[in-house]
């Protein structure tokens, strides 16, 4: 395994919010210039970025992490508003918000640990869930962080169902794989 390929924890999205946010970025990318723009297929709410992960390390976390969410049910989230990381007038994350939910906090709380557990060091940031849509702002003049009031996103509801362990490809477009999925169990 190359010490390029990295791994992530995510909520993954829906076929169907995955398109529907798709549409709105599009009609977003008509306005913003961005270098990069994310593939609609690597849409995510990264939890735990683990980096390089040895394999013995990364099964330790899978085993850790399926004790912690077997008891977890999927949830209703929504995909609301826009923001930036970065410079305000030239950031390097273009992103969409997500409302605030302590079932998603629980989630992200349990795989953190999970992978401290297993022996990772992650960052230590506070949790900002979001989706990001771009990269690095290419703009001919500064970007306006008001200009975002104006752009706002339609809703987007889906349900979260799955906690994904996703491997990096940066040559291949989509380029986050799937290598172990964690169902929760439906509300009903």
């Amino acid at each position: 395994m190359s010490k390029n390929t990295h791994y992530f924890y995510a909520v993954s999205l829906p076929s169907e919010a995955k398109r529907l946010l798709q549409e709105e970025t599009n009609r977003l990318k008509e306005e913003l210039s961005f270098s990069r723009w994310v593939h609609q297929e690597d849409y995510h709410i990264t939890l735990a970025f683990l980096g390089f992960a040895p394999q013995e390390q990364l099964h330790k976390s899978i085993a850790i992490i399926e004790k912690k969410l077997k008891n977890n049910h999927s949830f209703p989230l929504l995909i609301q508003g826009l923001g930036t990381f970065g410079r305000n007038d030239s950031p390097r994350i273009f992103w969409a918000d997500v409302e605030h939910k302590q079932a998603l906090h629980n989630i992200r709380n349990e795989v953190y640990s999970a992978c401290v557990e297993a022996g990772f060091e992650l960052e230590k940031r506070p949790f900002k869930p979001h989706l990001t849509l771009a990269r690095k702002w290419t703009g001919e003049t500064s970007f306006n962080p008001e200009s975002l009031m104006k752009m706002d996103i339609a809703g987007i509801p889906f349900e979260v169902t799955e906690v994904v362990l996703y491997q990096t490809h940066l040559d291949r477009t989509p380029k986050y794989e799937a290598v172990h999925t964690f169902s929760l169990h439906n509300r009903s």
